[in-house]
């Protein structure tokens, strides 16, 4: 007997770049697949296969309209994922999983369950806005040493672990030269924003995700940033706050009461099957 070839449908989509491989489990059940973890590793690879910070499976939910499971490029499964559940959004509604009129949906995720709001002009999903829960911000702060360095984290969790660090100017050296110390200076990891204050509703970051590296934007990310600038008195609450990523721009807003709401893009970029060995 040979090896056995399984040919895998997906649906390559990214919000501001922070792109994912997306499985569609109404179609193709979970338990026909391969295990995920392993095929997040053996697809996320760029050049070497299809390419993306990771995979997400959209699957059947009997609390919500979907669930959704997503999966870094090293296989560790991710609580929640802002830029992904936009995608999850646009691909229920214009791939037909939901009804025509539907404005509004939730997706069941290990961080919760979480509602969307489509915005959908001439048949097609333009914004998306999540609402994301409430942040909680460390009072304190963790003193870490990274390139010779010293940086101050504010712990921010939305779902999933964030460190926040305000300075003066973000660079794209920086964030590759300290991003995986950082990353690691808390046990399980985090994910690392360093943030730029350019007005009290602007705000520019760049990003290091555990387990994908640096990527182009991060939804949970823009969130804790903003999370943070509001608990510090840098921005205020219950106001739309632009922050800027190397992909683009998403708009969020932390309510007086902590609730954080962001909003943005999704787009598709291909369909494809993928060819995997087991």
């Amino acid at each position: 007997m040979g090896d056995l070839v399984v040919k895998i449908p997906f649906t390559k989509m990214h919000g501001l770049g922070n792109d994912y491989i997306y499985i569609d489990g109404f179609k193709t059940p979970a338990e026909t697949l391969p295990d995920p973890a392993a095929l997040a590793v053996r697809l996320s690879p760029r050049r070497f296969s299809v390419g993306a910070d990771g995979l997400v499976l959209i699957l059947p939910s009997k609390v919500a309209y979907a669930r959704m499971r997503m999966f870094n490029a090293d296989g560790s499964e991710g609580l929640m994922c802002g830029n992904a559940i936009r995608c999850v959004g646009k691909y229920l509604y214009e791939r037909g999983l939901v009804s025509p009129d539907t404005r509004a949906l939730t997706v069941e995720t290990a961080a919760g369950i979480k509602t969307l709001a489509l915005t959908v002009e001439a048949g097609e999903v333009i914004r998306v806005t999540v609402d994301m829960g409430e942040a909680f911000v460390s009072d304190g702060e963790d003193v870490v040493l990274a390139a010779g360095k010293e940086y101050r984290l504010i712990p921010v969790s939305v779902g999933n672990p964030h460190g926040v660090i305000f300075v003066e100017a973000t660079t794209e050296e920086e964030i590759f030269a300290v991003g995986p110390t950082l990353s690691e200076s808390r046990p399980g990891g985090i994910n690392v924003e360093l943030a730029e204050v350019l007005d009290a509703t602007h705000v520019r970051m760049r990003v290091y995700e555990r387990g994908s590296g640096v990527t182009l934007a991060c939804g949970t990310g823009a969130c804790a940033v903003v999370a943070a600038a509001v608990a510090r008195g840098l921005c205020p609450a219950d106001t739309p706050v632009t922050v800027s990523l190397y992909g683009g721009d998403l708009t969020v807003t932390s309510a007086s009461d902590g609730r954080l709401f962001m909003a943005g893009p999704a787009a598709f970029a291909y369909d494809g099957v993928a060819e995997i060995t087991v």
